[in-house]
Parts: C-alpha cells; structure tokens; sequence
C-alpha cells in the first residue's frame, strides 16, 4: 500500500492537518487532523510502498511501545486513513 500523493500535511493553528478538497461545485471537503504517532507515520512512510508491519516497526523504533501494541496501532492507521481515502491498498 502506498500513501497517495496528491495529499500533504500542513500545519494549521498547530495542528498537523491533510485538506482533502471537496469536487467542484460541491462543498465535501475534508480535514484530517493528524496526531503526533499519525505524523510520525505519514513522515516515515510517504512516497514508498509499506505493509502494516513496517508501519509498527516505525512506531518501535520511534516509540516506548511493544510490537503487539505497536501492530495493532499501525492496523488501526491504516484502516482509518483507507477510509478516508488516503491510501492506495
């Protein structure tokens, strides 16, 4: 899988949002907040395919976290940025 790249953070009012634009004509777009696990992962991962097990071990590395916790993180990260469509499965 693969974060899409049409999409960047921003920082706005110190919050690290994605701004999802709505199509013409309708008003949809969305705002992705973005906390600091999230970021990290947007970060490392941006740009190159990954599994949901690189993700955990991105939050290993960079988190006091054990991997069971650390993988069912990741898998939750995943799953809500897919929903929200930005990441290409």
């Amino acid at each position: 899988m693969k974060i899409k790249q049409e999409y960047k953070v921003r920082e706005i009012a110190g919050e690290n949002v994605v701004i999802m634009q709505g199509r013409q004509g309708a008003d949809l777009t969305q705002i992705v907040t973005l906390n600091a696990s999230a970021l990290m992962l947007w970060n490392a991962l941006s740009g190159k395919e990954f599994t949901v097990a690189e993700a955990a071990e991105v939050l290993v590395q960079n988190f006091e976290v054990e991997s069971d916790v650390a993988l069912r993180d990741a898998t939750a990260w995943v799953e809500r940025m897919s929903e929200c469509g930005l990441i290409e499965k």
